[in-house]
């Protein structure tokens, strides 16, 4: 299989369509193979309209989604940013590939090791990965020029938004089956947080919430 242009047609086809128009995102997901971070049986799949599936009954993102996620947090080369669920570490390569530097974190430490790994094949190296339950171990006092949560939530609650600095921005998907929908938060320079609903879509539920079933949003 032709993987550059199976990469040419993800960006033609879904990304652009999905009115994903920001050069910096578009050059970014046009440069990072994303079948490196696949898993190795389904790296034919890495550019389709798909989620791909991993393990621990999760999946990337629609490519289409991932674009737009990265188009609303606007992330500039000194921005320091935050992904909530490392996954592949797909998501985690082209935020660093933006910025200045990357915090990633998710529940599974198998994750964690595996994306580690595939980020170094592909020579990037401006992040730092952990094993953290977002829900539990974030670091309350560390702040954020942007903020990734890749897995929803039933209902919006201010945890990821306490995390931004001024002009901020968070991008998180709210609700489930069978209509969620994405939403931006930005934190102003005078301490306003502006949330903005943006589109229709589904993730799968963050992990951890399932596991702190007393948790209050």
């Amino acid at each position: 299989m032709d993987m550059e242009q199976a990469r040419f047609n993800m960006i033609e086809q879904q990304i652009r369509p999905c009115s994903v128009l920001d050069d910096t995102v578009l050059q970014t997901m046009a440069s990072i193979p994303r079948e490196v971070f696949a898993p190795e049986a389904l790296a034919s799949l890495a550019y389709a309209d798909i989620e791909v599936p991993l393990d621990h009954d999760q999946s990337m993102m629609f490519p289409r989604i991932e674009g737009r996620m990265l188009q609303e947090l606007e992330i500039s080369i000194d921005d320091e940013c935050l992904e909530v669920g490392t996954g592949s570490g797909y998501v985690t390569a082209c935020m660093a590939n933006m910025s200045k530097h990357v915090d990633s974190i998710d529940i599974h430490d198998d994750f964690i090791q595996a994306a580690e790994k595939k980020l170094a094949m592909v020579n990037i190296s401006n992040f730092n990965l952990e094993t953290k339950n977002a829900l539990t171990d974030l670091n309350q006092e560390k702040k954020y020029d942007a903020i990734a949560v890749t897995g929803s939530i039933p209902e919006y609650m201010p945890l990821f938004e306490q995390l931004l600095k001024p002009g901020g921005r968070l991008f998180i998907v709210v609700g489930g089956k069978p209509v969620a929908h994405a939403m931006k938060v930005e934190l102003t320079a005078d301490g306003h947080f502006i949330r903005t609903s943006l589109f229709e879509t589904e993730l799968k539920l963050l992990e951890g919430l399932q596991k702190k079933s007393d948790f209050i949003f």
